[in-house]
């Protein structure tokens, strides 16, 4: 079933499946980016002193050993669905005035399998993709096998993904 093209002024453009990705129009200078940094940078201190980028934290998680991690990310579910209820409710937009549209996703058997082996290289490595960047920041070094590994399964499945499950 495909989905209608909105016009110019919308942020959502319509593929031929009828999967939608949500695309700004506006052209911004490059110093608009600053702002994404200094939030990533934020960011990271606070995955740092919340140890979520600690190997040690994880393997505790994944052992079932400490509660440490799952609170975390069980807050971090609590917050997206408020968030996104917000989101909805009252038709709140981007910082530029830009509709935000949240396209109903389908379930498919390849997100099965894309969650087993994205949780089993988390629990081999120790690193999910959020932390990666804090972990090297952080000095462990190491994490860079881990990220050239994660954009080489990137580019894999870009090449392979009309082969794939969807």
């Amino acid at each position: 079933m495909q989905q209608n093209i909105k016009t110019d002024t919308d942020s959502e453009v319509a593929l031929p499946d009828g999967t939608c990705i949500n695309n700004s129009h506006l052209e911004l200078k490059w110093y608009h980016n600053i702002k994404y940094l200094i939030a990533g940078i934020l960011f990271g201190i606070l995955l740092v002193k919340a140890e979520v980028v600690s190997w040690f934290r994880i393997q505790e998680m994944f052992r079932l050993q400490s509660f440490h991690m799952y609170g975390i990310i069980g807050s971090a579910i609590v917050v997206g669905i408020i968030s996104l209820g917000l989101i909805k409710r009252f038709n709140i937009k981007t910082i530029y005035g830009e509709p935000i549209t949240i396209t109903p996703k389908k379930f498919h058997k390849g997100q099965i399998y894309g969650g087993l082996i994205f949780g089993f290289g988390w629990a081999i490595t120790g690193a999910c993709p959020g932390p990666l960047f804090a972990q090297i920041g952080i000095g462990a070094t190491v994490v860079a096998v881990t990220l050239l590994s994660a954009i080489a399964g990137t580019w894999l499945y870009g090449l392979l993904r009309e082969q794939l499950p969807h």
